[in-house]
């Protein structure tokens, strides 16, 4: 497939700056997800996470997994469509990310039922997994 690019990603998600954490899809596959974060200097969150020494807030790159996992189904919903995070289990953190980084962001969509969905989801910088963690969400109506 042809990699999704920021123009389509916004037009599949409903998150704008600074919220807006999925750069490029790379690839979709059987509910499998492979997508990337740019992590730049210019982030607003390292102002103050931490000032002397930047790092990316680990709640932001579960958000991150979140926003990658909706693409498991990308071309299955109906425009319009929205995904709510329900619910984070097992997440850990095992990498700071730091500007500079490219985080590749993998979901595997475990199942899809009645609106409600699960995937399991890494992010990596350089081969090494930074976070882990499953997800839960909703999905519904804008």
């Amino acid at each position: 497939m042809q990699p999704i690019l920021i123009q389509e990603v916004m037009k599949t998600l409903p998150h704008r700056f600074p919220f807006l954490l999925v750069d490029r899809v790379l690839n979709v596959e059987n509910g499998e997800v492979h997508a990337i974060k740019n992590v730049s200097v210019n982030e607003p969150f390292f102002t103050g996470h931490f000032p002397g020494e930047p790092v990316m807030p680990g709640v932001l790159i579960v958000e991150a997994l979140a926003q990658a996992s909706f693409f498991c189904m990308h071309e299955a919903l109906e425009p319009g469509t929205i995904g709510y995070l329900a619910g984070v289990d097992g997440a850990r953190f095992k990498r700071k990310v730091v500007p500079g980084d490219t985080l590749h962001l993998h979901a595997k969509l475990e199942f899809m039922r009645r609106g409600l969905g699960k995937t399991t989801c890494r992010a990596e910088v350089d081969g090494q997994v930074a976070a882990e963690a499953t997800i839960l969400f909703a999905v519904g109506k804008g």
